[in-house]
């Protein structure tokens, strides 16, 4: 390492630059490592079976015991969401973790889903907490968000002080929160921000993110004018939504019931840490809506972007043991849709409307802000730090170049921004910042089940390969004397062709196993069965090919008698 590297801080992002979700980044300086935020991302549409992309930490397998700590910016998944599935990896009996009430309570409720896990050491801290971290110097500043406790981060460092502004958006009216405190954040400016690192989530989207309290007001319109049920589906994160449903359904006299275990379970620990607030007899179970009339009742529920496990995907498709729509019902969509999830929401939609539903979704009116802010926020961010290098985080990669640009558009110098990716290593000094040539690794680690980085890209392509086009089993039993095919070859296909269907491929089939098994043991000498089960797989495979145009996944077995 060279004397300028040694006298500069490295920022490795692991996830959540050129992605939006799996956020992670490590602060290091002399080998000291500060981690900011654990979190996950759902996976992508092409990838069967996989249930969360957690970042990779292979970087850090021999540094565990020089991590001075992991600081969490807020309660969202995407920022809290891998921490179960890193633990085996990461911890030491010295780890200490610092979040505010809100996100500990939620991670530690989390943790009882892993018992065997050691106890996690979590600190709380609060809007103007101080504390110091080997050479870090970290004071916590609230930002308005979708959940309260979410904090951005005035980071001291040896070199310079950083600004890391969280998830964030300018919210002057917002609601169960205090407006943003724009006096402390010039205050914070005073203090010279050598780097800001800022929120590129909405960075694409015009104009000024919408008020929460605008929202509530619309919120308010459709349940006082529901002649029926109410059924509210939101992100069972976004306590602030929550709480207006809450709130709205009270002032019209309605009963509230929450359903879908993480909805039930958010809810339980803000009630408890005075997050939300509400009469306790508002509260009912599920089973008690069948005693109350229809315009008295509010259903409260998980699975606004279409999740098959999620309560208003069971309730479309009609196998919630309990709800049943039917007509006078108003179904609320509060969240936006995730990108790759329109399609499932759009025939969910559906769903609900032939049931005799009425829908309302933010397309329609506005009945979901995001929490991120849009370009105008994100201008005044940066003209209030005034810093002297500007990195943009969180986002996918045309995100962050649009922020990039809006960071130019305001006179900032090219060279003092820098748009980095996943596994780049971020060189900052007092007078430069670079991106250097050597990589870490950070492509997707995934969680199937109990399995943690066991679906890689071979068993990813299998999948997708199966789903494609099937799979298509042979099973020959072959005389090891004289190496001929006794009887007829069996065949099993799954998703390929339907066997009772196609009876002469599989004549033909059945005759060519026994040609390719023939000719590739006919010599007399010893056989190569190793061989002999890669020529009935590629030849069977064109044969299959040549007649359908399509390749299933050919399995050959071979049993010697």
């Amino acid at each position: 390492m060279t004397k300028s590297s040694k006298e500069s801080l490295r920022i490795i992002p692991l996830g959540g630059l050129g992605e939006v979700g799996r956020n992670m980044m490590l602060l290091e300086w002399k080998g000291e490592i500060l981690i900011l935020d654990m979190g996950f991302r759902l996976p992508e549409e092409d990838m069967p079976g996989v249930d969360y992309i957690i970042p990779n930490v292979e970087y850090l397998r021999d540094k565990k015991d020089k991590i001075l700590g992991v600081v969490f910016t807020h309660g969202h998944y995407d920022h809290i969401g891998a921490v179960p599935y890193l633990m085996p990896k990461l911890w030491t009996p010295n780890l200490v973790f610092f979040a505010s009430p809100l996100t500990r309570g939620i991670i530690l409720k989390r943790q009882e889903d892993f018992p065997e896990q050691p106890k996690l050491k979590i600190k709380e801290v609060y809007d103007k907490s101080r504390i110091k971290i080997g050479p870090f110097s970290i004071e916590f500043v609230k930002m308005n968000h979708n959940i309260p406790d979410n904090f951005g981060l005035f980071i001291e460092t040896p070199i310079g002080n950083i600004f890391h502004t969280s998830d964030f958006k300018f919210d002057k009216n917002p609601v169960n929160d205090t407006p943003t405190d724009f006096n402390r954040l010039r205050e914070i400016s005073k203090r010279k921000i050598l780097l800001l690192m800022s929120d590129s989530t909405d960075a694409e989207e015009e104009g000024h993110s919408l008020s929460e309290s605008e929202i509530s007001k619309n919120l308010e319109e459709i349940i006082k004018n529901a002649k029926g049920r109410v059924i509210a589906a939101t992100f069972a994160s976004l306590i602030n939504r929550i709480q207006q449903i809450i709130s709205i359904s009270e002032k019209y006299g309605r009963k509230v019931a929450i359903e879908g275990y993480s909805m039930r379970t958010n809810v339980e620990i803000a009630k408890h840490l005075g997050y939300i607030r509400a009469d306790p007899k508002t509260f009912i179970l599920t089973k008690q809506i069948e005693n109350l009339p229809d315009q008295k009742i509010t259903i409260l529920c998980t699975g606004a972007q279409g999740e098959a496990e999620a309560v208003l995907m069971r309730v479309a498709t009609k196998e919630h043991p309990i709800i049943k729509l039917k007509k006078g019902d108003t179904v609320i969509f509060s969240s936006s849709v995730i990108p790759g999830n329109e399609r499932t929401v759009q025939i969910m939609k559906d769903e609900i409307l032939r049931q005799g539903a009425e829908v309302f979704h933010y397309k329609m009116m506005d009945i979901h802000a995001g929490g991120h802010a849009k370009k105008e926020e994100l201008k005044k961010m940066i003209k209030i730090m005034r810093p002297r290098f500007f990195m943009p985080i969180h986002g996918q990669y045309s995100m962050l170049v649009e922020h990039a640009k809006i960071a130019k558009s305001l006179g900032m110098k090219e060279e003092r921004i820098i748009v980095a990716e996943n596994g780049d290593i971020v060189n900052l000094s007092k007078k430069k910042v670079f991106i250097e040539r050597k990589i870490v690794p950070s492509n997707y680690v995934m969680v199937d089940g109990l399995g943690i980085g066991d679906v890689g890209e071979v068993v990813l392509r299998d999948r997708k390969m199966l789903a494609k086009d099937g799979i298509f089993v042979v099973i020959a039993v072959v005389d090891r004397q004289t190496g001929k095919v006794k009887g007829s070859p069996d065949i099993i296909s799954r998703g390929f062709v339907y066997l009772r269907e196609s009876k002469e491929l599989l004549r033909e089939v059945r005759k060519k196993v026994i040609g390719i098994v023939q000719s590739a043991t006919g010599s007399g000498r010893a056989v190569n069965w190793a061989y002999v089960k890669n020529e009935i797989k590629e030849k069977i495979g064109q044969f299959l090919f040549s007649k359908t145009q399509r390749r299933p996944m050919v399995l050959p077995v071979v049993i010697e008698v």
